[in-house]
């Protein structure tokens, strides 16, 4: 019964469906208090005083909280320290002291018996500000000195990756072409906002938390270090979640406030995050700008990339450190055969929401920044667009291959098989030839048509996770493991994985998810690892467990234990491979592995196998995004009209789940491109708090999306074979937007800056036919929804 490589229904679409989901907000627990944060109205001000005396009368409020009733100097530490970069003076506290820097920077919390008095109640907190000079342009704030850093640089740090010797290939090139070009910033903003339930129990001295997503063991050590109780006293329990993307379950503020007035107050704690809380408070992402430049021989073959970026990283460092530089820079070489690359991002702090992880960190960003300027040098060469990518992408006869460098401490080792085939083969099999002589014809009649691609270089799977299997002795098989649920289908994939060891229905299989009491530590759910890293750890805990069931069913049936190929795994049951008719169930084999015969001295009784897998390396999953657009000549807005994804990863554990993932990412790309971002007036006052302001890409935006999944190079790190697909449906379709924007125009230059609301759009046309006024151009409407 194989499990592996079938699209089997997600296990946990049937609670779903039917209304049965455990979600933070299902959570009610006995005599439960609600809290509501108190966040500064001002982008940047100096905190005078903190007036909470008539929120603290206010009927049915418990308390009101600011900094000074914390333990200590607390600030909310990095996950992954970068080596040369100093967070300390950036850190978040979980509220304000002296200075806020943000409009959302959390200052005050009120607690009280029911979520509207609380917020009627936070609305009576008077908070004395006395506003500062706003910064609001990474590039131009790199220098300042702001007064609430106490001399610091709003610059925290560069994060440079390199190799070759990038300033001489420039020097001696015989083509060099640059761009300027900037990403918007927007956010995974989940359907479910953020939330937090803690209850303490006196009798047990332990505390239970619901809500925590992504890496639920790292937030429970970093509890465990700021309120001085001990991690066992810590009970993490999974909910459903509404979507992550990234931006849920990193340690918040809110995380350390929650369980810290639970054990204040002795009763359960409950905050739900709004709306508008969370699109100024949670994460935003993405906000960069770079200067690029290609270097190129008369062949048009690649000789060196040089990229300078800047990173707005709004008002503190957060937990993700310097992450999304380090991706932004690490791996902007894509899939291309570079003999020198340099890219250096200056991280810098503004007067905005802080940033974070979301969704192919960085490589949304340097794809649309490379592949953009890839069409601009293609413009500039007098080549074609597809026939400069071909030239320039690596192929089998050079992978796998290794670039002279190192990201997050291993070898940047490209494991792939063959990018200009795969780009090859996607093309073909998504005619995309035909796009492009469809988007020509529709111009020669006037319309704006035009026709973009883009190649990526996605990763997956670095550092540990760890995973138990046991068998009960009814039969019952139970997978534990370190992942956390996001709606992504991680049981469902993690009980294929274990039914394929034991050759039983996945729907038999039972996983929970980083249960804190039963699985000791796990590394959570993010950067498309579950399945490459926590997977293969499931793997190595069924296998084990299956080695100990093939020992005693080989003591019970009287074959040689020394021997396991004498045991044979069918259905569930294990039988001498010699003598098939007499056969053991599991919870037969279960049951024996509590009786004296089967205990040893150092060995763990039952049938439980246990698994801690740590990957070296990153692997490298590669595809291409293609799209056909529209541009409305009268409002600028652009319609899809065509979209389509290739992907190569590896092995796919449930094919229709890796479908659906891609096609997920590829909406939220999408958003990205065309409609979300946040903005701020001039005094740092956001503009975007809710989704009247703040545009997700509607069904009637979409065109259906064409997926096409390849599995020609099974990743040689891990022994499912397995590479991470969460990421790559977003992380290209930036670039092949842009690109078919520009394509539609018929631009000389760049499109400039991402997303592509309407009124941009429309400015570019308006250049264009400043240079060229015989552009034949026919009004044809395709909608605008202009934020």
């Amino acid at each position: 019964m194989n499990a592996i490589g079938i699209s089997v229904p997600r296990l946990e679409d049937d609670r779903l469906l039917r209304g049965r989901g455990r979600f933070h907000d299902d959570t009610v627990r006995p005599g439960q208090l609600w809290m509501r944060m108190v966040r500064s109205p001002l982008a940047h001000a100096r905190i005078v005083g903190v007036d909470t005396e008539e929120a603290s009368q206010h009927p049915g409020v418990i308390g009101v909280f600011t900094a000074a009733d914390l333990p200590g100097e607390l600030r909310i530490p990095v996950r992954q320290p970068h080596p040369g970069i100093d967070f300390t003076p950036y850190l978040q506290s979980p509220l304000a002291t002296g200075f806020v820097r943000y409009v959302g920077d959390p200052v005050a919390v009120v607690l009280a018996e029911d979520p509207y008095i609380a917020e009627d109640a936070a609305d009576l907190v008077a908070l004395d500000l006395e506003a500062l000079p706003v910064l609001l342009d990474a590039r131009s704030a790199a220098d300042e000195r702001p007064e609430s850093w106490r001399g610091e640089r709003a610059e925290v740090g560069v994060v440079e990756f390199a190799y070759g010797d990038v300033d001489e290939v420039f020097a001696t090139a015989p083509h060099v072409v640059s761009a300027d070009l900037s990403t918007g910033r927007h956010s995974g903003t989940p359907l479910e906002p953020r939330g937090l339930v803690a209850d303490y129990d006196d009798r047990t001295e332990r505390m239970t938390i619901w809500g925590a997503t992504k890496v639920p063991y790292f937030n429970r050590r970093v509890l465990s270090s700021m309120l001085g109780v001990p991690e066992h006293r810590i009970h993490m329990l999974e909910s459903d979640a509404g979507g992550s993307f990234g931006v849920r379950g990193e340690f918040y503020p809110e995380d350390l406030l929650v369980p810290f007035l639970c054990l204040r107050t002795g009763r359960p704690v409950k905050w739900s995050e709004d709306r508008t809380e969370h699109m100024i408070a949670a994460n935003h992402a993405r906000e960069q700008q770079h200067h690029i430049e290609l270097a190129f021989d008369d062949d048009g073959l690649l000789l060196g990339l040089r990229d300078e970026g800047w990173l707005d990283n709004g008002g503190y460092i957060r937990t993700h450190g310097a992450v999304v530089a380090a991706l932004t820079s690490a791996m902007i070489s894509g899939p291309y055969r570079l003999p020198a690359c340099r890219s250096r991002i200056h991280i810098v702090t503004t007067n905005k929401t802080p940033i974070g992880t979301y969704r192919a960190p960085g490589r949304f960003q340097h794809n649309f920044v490379r592949e953009h300027a890839i069409d601009l040098a293609a413009t500039q060469l007098g080549m074609d667009a597809v026939e400069l990518r071909r030239r320039n992408l690596l192929d089998a006869t050079e992978l796998p291959m290794r670039r002279p460098m190192q990201v997050f401490g291993s070898p940047m080792f490209l494991d792939g098989k063959d990018h200009l085939d795969h780009f090859d083969k996607s093309r073909t099999a998504v005619d995309y030839a035909a796009w492009q002589e469809e988007a020509a014809a529709a111009r020669a009649e006037g319309r704006l048509v035009g026709a973009g691609c883009a190649v990526i270089l996605e990763k997956a799977g670095l550092g540990h996770d760890s995973a138990v299997v046991d068998i009960g002795v009814t039969g019952a098989v139970r997978v534990s493991m370190g992942g956390a649920s996001s709606g992504q289908g991680i049981e469902t994939v993690m009980a294929q994985i274990c039914a394929e060891e034991f050759d039983i229905p996945t729907e038999s299989v039972t996983v929970v998810l980083s249960d804190t009491d039963i699985l000791p530590d796990g590394a959570g759910s993010f950067a498309s690892r579950s399945t490459v890293v926590g997977g293969t750890a499931v793997k190595m805990a069924a296998e084990q467990a299956l080695a100990k069931a093939r020992r005693v069913a080989a003591v019970m049936l009287g074959a040689d234990p020394d021997d396991p190929d004498s045991i044979e795994v069918r259905h569930g049951t294990l039988a001498r491979r010699d003598d098939p008719g007499t056969r053991l169930t599991l919870g037969q084999i279960a049951v024996a592995c509590f009786t004296p015969q089967h205990i040893r001295t150092g060995q763990e009784p039952g049938l439980i196998g246990r698994g801690t897998y740590v990957a070296d390396g990153m692997t490298y999953p590669y595809g291409a995004h293609y799209t056909q657009a529209e541009v409305d000549p009268g409002t600028g807005a652009v319609k899809l009209l065509r979209y389509a994804v290739s992907y190569e990863i590896g092995r796919a554990v449930n094919p229709l789940a890796v479908h659906g993932q891609l096609i997920g990412g590829a909406v939220q790309g999408i958003g990205g491109a065309l409609f979300e971002e946040f903005r701020y007036t001039e005094d740092g006052q956001p503009l975007s708090t809710t989704l009247n302001d703040y545009l997700w890409p509607r069904a009637s935006d979409l065109p259906d999306i064409q997926v096409e999944l390849y599995e020609d190079s099974p990743s040689p790190g891990n022994p499912l074979g397995v590479r991470g697909a969460g990421e790559g449906g977003t992380a290209g379709v930036g670039a092949a937007v842009a690109n078919a924007v520009r394509d539609a125009l018929q631009l000389r230059g760049t499109v400039g800056a991402l997303p592509l609301h309407p009124h941009r759009v429309k400015a570019l046309l308006r250049e264009q036919l400043a240079q060229d006024p015989t552009t034949p151009v026919i009004p044809q409407p395709v909608g605008d929804r202009t934020p």
